[in-house]
């Protein structure tokens, strides 16, 4: 269902064509590969106005996260005709006189959509401080809910005012890229480095100045590349920076701080260790449920029971093939472990650009908000959990027993690979279902990769599976409900 909306309202606009030449050569094609053709029967009739739409003309009018609604901060009136012709004069004396340099950072700035690059940026820092799923998840959420609320915003302002571009005023200026499909006030690209620059600015006050070169340069490169004006830039970074604060002001509120005052259970059965890893994290304030502990599941099998006895020998008595012992080390040295966040943001943006979402951003805004948020919601349920049961892992209930790698620092029961990648599978199964088989697979391997690796029982996996699919549907759920259909 999803697909044919992302067929429909992608519209890339780069490159005019002959419609019905082209259109029928794809088609062909398409046929003759079996795939699904670019737009569905209903839809061929109005193929040839398609050409014309502007880029998600409705999008102001999307459910928000954290803004009441994408009017609440309404930009003024873009500046008049007099002002216009100052900015086209100073536009026209930077076209044609670029250098490679500007070239390089015009190319950087316009590669995906542009929340494409921030998130890049956000997962790099975060690799680079160390970050485990926990706070890297926040991270993500806190960034893609601001850069999503900043584009519906942005867009509410768009059509509102319906600034022509600054080609469309005067057509002998020269640009660098081909216009957007959209009115030119706010610059897009601008109100979403505002609000990703004060949210990273936020998290890692140590780089706040990098972060805000980074904005102004995202920014500045379409000035110089000629589709937008410097006042569109202004008024889009100081939008894009009234969401951030709006979305940080919730962030302090939502229990990330809050210090662990409990202790571990001393009662036999229960998890033994020393530190456990993020214990308040299952009461962090969530997006999507109401709270973590919305879809917690029934108590894991009791030590000493004759349920948990056989998990154990299940373990003891599977086989291994080297595939099955590479892909857990895989699963947690390679693209999972402590860096599920970064593989699952990795996989967003490559079906974001697989789609063809680089000229949509409102749609490739929505599908990482809804993702981020998925991954996010997944973990608190899972933590919430794992410290309402403390249920022990399979070293613990058979000191005898090896598995492969050490265990994660936090009780057993769900597996957090499962509630994670189920999370974010599923929605992106949602989003993308051309490829939703491919994306279930990779989510099973990791799943059963935790078996294989000797660090879960079946039931951890299947409990996550059941908190991933639970999460997964409620951010669904959002989705179908916030006018964007």
């Amino acid at each position: 269902m999803m697909y044919s909306w992302m067929q429909h309202k992608t519209g890339n606009h780069r490159h005019s064509s002959v419609i019905s030449l082209g259109l029928a050569l794809s088609l062909l094609l398409l046929l003759l590969a079996g795939l699904p053709g670019p737009i569905s029967p209903p839809e061929m009739a109005s193929a040839a106005p398609l050409q014309q739409e502007q880029i998600e003309p409705e999008a102001g009018t999307w459910q928000t996260w954290v803004l009441e609604s994408g009017s609440q901060l309404r930009l003024p009136a873009p500046p008049n005709e007099q002002q216009t012709q100052t900015e086209l004069e100073a536009l026209k004396e930077l076209s044609g006189n670029q250098d490679q340099a500007t070239l390089d950072q015009i190319g950087y700035w316009n590669t995906g959509p542009a929340v494409y690059r921030w998130n890049e940026l956000a997962v790099n820092e975060a690799l680079k401080n160390g970050m485990g799923n926990s706070p890297a998840s926040r991270l993500l959420a806190l960034l893609n809910v601001a850069m999503y609320d900043a584009t519906v915003a942005a867009w509410d302002s768009k059509y509102v005012h319906n600034r022509l571009r600054p080609s469309e005023v005067d057509p002998t200026l020269q640009t660098v890229t081909p216009n957007p499909n959209s009115p030119s006030y706010p610059a897009e690209h601008a109100v979403v480095a505002g609000a990703a620059s004060e949210i990273l600015a936020y998290l890692f006050p140590d780089s706040t100045e990098a972060f805000q070169e980074q904005a102004e340069e995202a920014g500045q490169a379409f000035v110089l590349a000629g589709v937008q004006y410097p006042s569109d830039v202004e008024a889009g970074l100081e939008l894009g920076r009234q969401v951030a604060a709006l979305v940080i002001e919730q962030a302090k509120q939502d229990g990330f701080d809050a210090k662990w005052e409990g202790s571990i259970p001393t009662e036999p059965g229960h998890w033994t260790g020393e530190n456990p890893a993020a214990p308040m994290a299952g009461t962090w304030k969530t997006w999507a449920l109401a709270s973590g502990g919305e879809v917690r599941p029934e108590p894991p099998f009791a030590y000493g029971s004759a349920e948990l006895a056989a998990e154990m020998e299940e373990l003891k008595n599977q086989q291994l093939t080297p595939k099955m012992t590479a892909d857990a080390y895989f699963s947690e040295y390679g693209a999972g472990g402590t860096r599920g966040f970064w593989f699952w943001n990795e996989q967003t943006g490559k079906k974001v650009l697989e789609y063809g979402l680089e000229d949509n951003l409102p749609r490739a805004a929505q599908v990482y908000a809804l993702t981020s948020i998925a991954f996010y919601d997944s973990l608190v349920a899972c933590w919430d959990a794992k410290y309402a049961y403390w249920a022990m892992r399979p070293f613990q209930v058979d000191p005898a027993y090896q598995p492969l790698f050490k265990t994660p620092n936090h009780p057993s029961y769900p597996s957090a690979h499962a509630c994670l990648s189920i999370a974010a599978a599923e929605t992106l199964a949602h989003l993308f279902p051309r490829d939703a088989e491919a994306i279930r697979a990779v989510a099973d391997i990791f799943l059963e990769s935790r078996l294989w690796a000797g660090i879960h029982f079946r039931s951890d996996i299947e409990a996550g599976e059941a908190i991933g699919q639970a999460v997964a549907q409620k951010v669904i759920e959002r989705a179908q409900t916030d006018d964007s259909q």
